[in-house]
């Protein structure tokens, strides 16, 4: 099952990294995912642009974020996620069940990817668009090690 966190404003850094924080502390939360307008490269100085610090793991957050979209296990887990939620995102958001995230591999991904598609691990399924070379835009956190 999924959710969606379809917050009232577009989230800062800051905010981004703590709910982040947060939200990795519930049980029954398996994949989040970040999605929100595309910042430009470091290299041009941009503001907006920040290293967060997720799982003790240093991240360059490329957007803004402006929906975070999680793979939970079960409904129990969607109460613990809003209440979490609240005190990160006082000016409101809305919360949503459904599938929002892909979870198996599909034709197109065949196609981009051909006979390296089984190198892609099953946890990558559906963190980022097909267009977009997936190790610069997507990373899985766990137990502290980056893979």
């Amino acid at each position: 099952m999924d959710i969606q966190i379809f917050p009232y404003r577009i989230l800062s850094a800051d905010t981004t990294e703590n709910l982040l924080r947060d939200l990795d502390k519930i049980e029954g939360v398996q994949r989040i995912v970040l999605q929100g307008e595309r910042l430009p490269p470091q290299e041009l100085g941009h503001p907006d642009r920040k290293v967060i610090t997720v799982k003790d793991q240093e991240i360059d957050l490329q957007i803004k974020t402006g929906r975070i979209l999680i793979e939970i296990t079960d409904e129990i887990v969607m109460d613990k996620v809003k209440e979490i939620s609240e005190p990160h995102l006082p000016f409101g958001f809305d919360i949503y069940a459904g599938t929002f995230i892909r979870k198996q591999k599909t034709v197109t991904d065949n196609l981009k990817y051909g006979e390296k598609l089984d190198e892609i691990p099953d946890e990558m399924v559906g963190l980022t668009d097909q267009t977009a070379h997936l190790t610069k835009r997507a990373m899985i956190l766990k137990d502290g090690k980056k893979e």
